[in-house]
């Protein structure tokens, strides 16, 4: 039986003493659009940054098809991260180049591939995030929308076969926040990545999610894991029901 991309095992996330969270267990399948979730400040980026190498845990470790990342040697580890692609919550793109310069950048880092050969890629990317013919356009020139998709071309620039994204829709309108979404599902059909996605945003979690764990701050340790749906319909935990139900309107009348 093929190991899950991702396994997080008895992971424990801490700041000196201070424990963020404790004994986090869950698998992210091959293809899942995976939701990290919970109400603020309970850890929900702090989990991102563990698994995508950026802070080692207190205890535990996640693995990537069965290997160990936090007890892998450097060179493993660079070679486990080169299968992610990132977008972090600002888009996170230089200002002072241009869109077809940012998306370039990780070709440029980590490939001996010829210019021509990286001007394709880049080309081919932004046509995949709907942004053709904006190669030459500086972020400051776009919208908020158009800057988060060219985040997601750079970061799809080496062909990961997964995606993290931290709180995508963050800062933009409910419309801009939909099409995001939309790409998302379209980029995870065409290209069968497995995605994990920080948000609290109900409406893309309900979209597009269809695996999620949910943390809980009070506890410090995760309440749920599951599909959103079934979750909605089926936890017992009033914490993770409060939260699914928030801002609700009943329609039934009494």
């Amino acid at each position: 039986m093929p190991h899950a991309p991702i396994t997080v095992h008895n992971l424990t996330m801490a700041y000196g003493d201070v424990v963020i969270q404790r004994d986090l267990n869950f698998t992210v399948n091959q293809g899942d659009i995976f939701i990290i979730m919970g109400g603020s400040g309970c850890g929900k980026s702090t989990l991102l940054r563990h698994m995508i190498g950026l802070k080692r845990p207190a205890r535990g470790d996640v693995l990537f098809t069965g290997e160990s990342f936090w007890q892998a040697d450097e060179e493993s580890q660079n070679r486990l991260m080169r299968r992610f692609g990132v977008l972090f919550q600002s888009g996170a793109l230089w200002s002072s180049m241009t869109l077809s310069e940012n998306v370039a950048l990780p070709l440029h880092e980590y490939t001996d591939l010829h210019e021509s050969q990286i001007q394709e890629i880049v080309s081919f990317k932004l046509a995949l995030v709907g942004l053709a013919g904006f190669g030459d356009y500086y972020p400051s020139e776009l919208s908020g929308g158009m800057q988060k998709r060219a985040g997601l071309a750079r970061a799809m620039a080496l062909d990961p076969d997964m995606l993290f994204f931290d709180e995508p829709s963050a800062g933009l309108d409910p419309i801009s926040s939909r099409h995001l979404d939309d790409l998302i599902l379209e980029l995870r059909e065409s290209l069968n990545t497995t995605v994990v996605m920080v948000t609290h945003e109900l409406a893309s979690i309900f979209a597009i999610g269809n695996n999620s764990v949910f943390l809980d701050a009070e506890t410090k340790t995760m309440l749920a894991t599951g599909h959103p749906k079934t979750l909605l319909a089926e936890s017992p935990i009033p914490t993770v029901q409060n939260f699914l139900h928030r801002g609700e309107v009943l329609s039934t009348s009494h």
